[in-house]
């Protein structure tokens, strides 16, 4: 069972101006177009920046230590994992991805793509989620046509499966369900990640064993 958070996935995204936490900061500027946004991500094309947009409104933000070690960690150990259990999973990082007829652009905290290389949009989107406010991510995602979004925020992931009718709640990825997300969650929360991933990986063999 997924470990869900107190907020529905409507929160997420709340238009707010401003958010901030310690060393991050989110902005949201309404009244962008799809060409002004276009030319805002080529001279601001900086790791240190991460754009979304939807529908004339573009959100900048700035993430923190704290938000870059909790998604690399995560990602460290979804790709530990798919190693482990020869689970054909690619990384694409932060890459970004754009839909001009739906008006949406997002750049996910690490995304993936199963059994192959990178498509027009991947299978999976991760979004660390530190700070309220901001644009609401389900709809960018929804606009592009990301199969599954998965949020992690507050120490437990929620994740979301596209449908006919949008995103609905699910308590185990579809993409890759061979993946223990309460073992996951045990992990994703640990301050050093060099101990988490060795941890995890002996605790992926171990199981490995015990079913021989």
């Amino acid at each position: 069972m997924v470990a869900h958070s107190a907020h529905s996935h409507d929160a997420i995204g709340a238009p707010a101006s401003a958010s901030t936490t310690i060393g991050e900061q989110r902005f949201v500027v309404p009244g962008v177009t799809w060409k002004d946004y276009l030319v805002v991500r080529d001279v601001l094309d900086s790791p240190g920046i991460r754009m979304t947009y939807l529908e004339g409104m573009l959100e900048l933000m700035s993430p923190s230590p704290a938000h870059e070690q909790s998604k690399k960690l995560i990602a460290r150990l979804v790709e530990i994992f798919a190693l482990e259990r020869n689970v054909p999973l690619y990384g694409y990082g932060s890459t970004t991805f754009r839909r001009e007829a739906a008006e949406r652009g997002a750049e996910p905290d690490e995304c993936w793509v199963r059994g192959g290389t990178l498509r027009e949009m991947p299978d999976i989107a991760l979004e660390v989620v530190m700070t309220s406010g901001g644009i609401d991510k389900l709809a960018v995602y929804a606009g592009l046509r990301v199969p599954e979004v998965w949020f992690y925020e507050g120490g437990a992931f929620r994740l979301f499966r596209l449908g006919a009718d949008g995103y609905a709640p699910i308590d185990a990825s579809v993409a890759v369900p061979e993946l223990d997300f309460v073992l996951l969650t045990a992990y994703a929360g640990r301050t050093d990640q060099h101990e988490a991933v060795l941890e995890f990986r002996d605790r992926l063999r171990n199981a490995a064993g015990s079913t021989q």
